[in-house]
């Protein structure tokens, strides 16, 4: 399998967020805009009773005693109760990013962590939408995507 990065999306730094992932172009919604490869380890691996390290911010949980990193941009989305794009899971150790509305070029490409975009179940850190507003502050740790 050959997987090519998008020209799509780029990494920008966000005040008060830090990074994140923005539209270079216009994205259809329906357009599948990035296929990341995942990095899967033994949590044992990883010290997930910390709440706070570098990596626990970009990894999640991934089956059963074992934590991920999506490579490429895929650890990089940020989080919204009102997404513009999701994920899914595909064959292999794969997730691909797909606009789930139109995306403007300049606009920043977010996802629902809950794995579901109309979920509002509270997530581990304070939201910060992106029309300044804070969502509810949820549980610290490994995010489950």
């Amino acid at each position: 399998m050959i997987i090519r990065q998008t020209s799509l999306i780029e990494v920008r730094k966000i005040p008060a967020k830090g990074r994140g992932i923005f539209a270079t172009d216009f994205i259809p919604d329906g357009t599948v805009f990035e296929r990341a490869p995942v990095l899967v380890m033994p949590a044992k691996e990883i010290n997930v009773d910390q709440e706070d390290t570098v990596l626990s911010h970009y990894m999640f949980a991934w089956g059963k005693n074992t934590v991920a990193i999506a490579l490429g941009f895929g650890s990089l989305y940020n989080h919204s109760y009102s997404p513009n794009a999701r994920y899914e899971d595909v064959s292999g150790q794969m997730k691909n990013y797909i606009a789930i509305r139109d995306i403007q070029a300049g606009e920043e490409v977010t996802i629902n962590y809950n794995g579901d975009a109309n979920s509002k179940e509270s997530v581990w850190f304070d939201v910060i939408e992106n029309k300044g507003e804070k969502g509810v502050r949820g549980k610290k740790g490994v995010r489950p995507l």
